[in-house]
């Protein structure tokens, strides 16, 4: 195997799992080593339900996320959305759909066809994503989620070509699946601003995929039933050492999945966010227990996509 591990250190990516662990020396553009990020905050409710357990709690998010897509959501419930995290300097990244799970093909909900679930299933759901992304960035929104390489590569040749705002940032999503060095620097050099890894790596994996890319990664450290359920707390403050920059992302076992939601699902929507906001005060006190030289970033802290105004881009 040495001839492989020569050519790959040759490309420069890493011979094997950093089995040593050794730390991070990479950084966010402000100097710190983590910032903090809840998922599916699906509605302007769960988002003021965060930020009102945060401030009790005294904790900084620094980013929410949420999984029902543009596509499920009013223009003005994104504008809401937008002023609300900016006044907090928050970030808001809003998943670009739809996708072949919810589509009309068979393939995607078989037994053995169902990693085709994130993908984009034909040309005409590549535009209706590509359209996502425009309408988001026409209201404000400066981060949209991703699941497909080929929307994350025209949507970078469309911002390179000022199609998109020159800040708009492309998270690339959990269900992206890509599990190695060399297919996280794919998606990084493809535009990617920051990648949610698989659930289930290892430190030494972790380490190794640190070593080869300079975006932020996204961990969780708890992570939702049907992502594998994993409670990964104690492991909050070696995954900061060795993956830096990273994001801790809080997701919830013993929790229903509900996308797409809507008002049907605001209460569950709302309690499942409070719930994220008190898992993620028991992490951060255990990295501040086990790690306390750890540095966090502040709120709107450079290389954040902040929403704005929706007047401050005039779309092409």
């Amino acid at each position: 195997m040495h001839a492989t591990r020569r050519f790959l250190e040759r490309m420069g990516l890493p011979p094997g799992d950093a089995q040593q662990l050794p730390a991070s020396e990479k950084r966010f553009p402000d100097g710190a080593q983590y910032r903090v990020e809840l998922p599916s905050t699906e509605s302007l409710s769960a988002l003021a339900a965060i930020i009102e357990d945060a401030h009790r709690y005294n904790i900084t998010i620094h980013r929410v996320s949420q999984g029902s897509g543009v596509m499920l959501m009013t223009d003005d419930e994104i504008q809401q959305m937008a002023q609300l995290a900016a006044a907090q300097q928050m970030e808001v990244s809003l998943f670009a759909r739809p996708n072949a799970a919810w589509d009309t093909g068979a393939m995607a909900v078989s037994s053995g066809g169902r990693t085709v679930s994130p993908r984009l299933r034909g040309q005409e759901q590549l535009v209706h994503c590509l359209e996502d992304i425009r309408r988001a960035a026409s209201l404000g929104i400066r981060s949209v989620l991703l699941a497909d390489e080929g929307a994350l590569w025209v949507a970078g040749e469309m911002r390179k070509a000022g199609e998109l705002p020159a800040d708009m940032q492309f998270k690339m999503s959990v269900m992206m699946a890509a599990a190695n060095p060399a297919s996280v620097k794919l998606m990084e050099n493809l535009g990617a601003d920051t990648y949610n890894v698989p659930t289930d790596l290892s430190l030494a994996q972790l380490a190794a995929i640190r070593q080869a890319v300079d975006i932020p990664l996204d961990v969780y450290v708890e992570a939702p039933d049907d992502l594998g359920g994993f409670v990964r707390h104690y492991e909050i403050p070696e995954i900061v050492r060795v993956a830096a920059p990273v994001y801790i992302k809080f997701g919830l076992r013993n929790a229903p999945n509900i996308y797409p939601a809507g008002t049907h699902l605001e209460s569950v929507a709302v309690a499942l966010s409070r719930e994220r906001v008190r898992r993620a005060k028991i992490g951060l006190d255990l990295l501040a227990r086990y790690y306390p030289e750890a540095t966090q970033s502040k709120p709107g802290a450079q290389g954040l996509a902040l929403p704005v105004s929706a007047s401050d881009w005039d779309q092409p």
